[in-house]
């Protein structure tokens, strides 16, 4: 495997991670929600115009990079009080499972527990349960339930997880 380096996402990376998450979202969430749903929260979440408006707006973006090759990406911003979302964490699917997921999760930990943030928060689609084990394996617990009614005929079912920053 080739060495990784987790650094900030570039202004000009943003049609990647639409790019990538498209990838992802297209082979991972079938199943899950529809093919329709998928399409309309890509539409919805992931253009390369909101990527570079998050940047400016200073949310923290993280690059997973293989020789120089996006491969993976996470995106947080300050929540409630002491509360930190990660928001958007996804690796290529030829990269999964080698411990990238993770590594984004500890650099964005660490950058939001130095800046005073005491708590990660996320939100996982209650029938994802490949994404539920590795968060609970890299120390989130359930917390709640949110439905939320997104537009289009669909609803986001999700599980609110949560871990300490120590």
């Amino acid at each position: 495997m080739d060495e990784i380096e987790i650094a900030p996402l570039r202004l000009d990376e943003a049609d990647a991670v639409v790019e990538l998450a498209g990838r992802v979202w297209r082979a991972h969430y079938p199943g899950i929600i529809s093919a329709e749903q998928v399409e309309y929260m890509l539409a919805q979440r992931y253009r390369p115009v909101l990527v570079r408006q998050f940047i400016a707006r200073g949310d923290l973006w993280l690059a997973a990079r293989a020789a120089g090759v996006l491969v993976g990406f996470a995106h947080g911003h300050p929540q409630a009080e002491g509360d930190y979302k990660l928001d958007k964490l996804y690796v290529d699917l030829d990269w999964q499972r080698h411990g990238i997921g993770g590594r984004l999760i500890g650099a964005l930990a660490g950058r939001a527990a130095g800046q005073g943030y005491t708590r990660l928060v996320l939100r996982v689609n209650r029938q994802n349960q490949q994404a539920i084990d590795a968060y609970l394996k890299h120390g989130f617990t359930v917390a709640t339930i949110y439905l939320e009614d997104i537009g289009g005929g669909h609803v986001m079912d999700d599980y609110v997880m949560t871990k300490e920053l120590t």
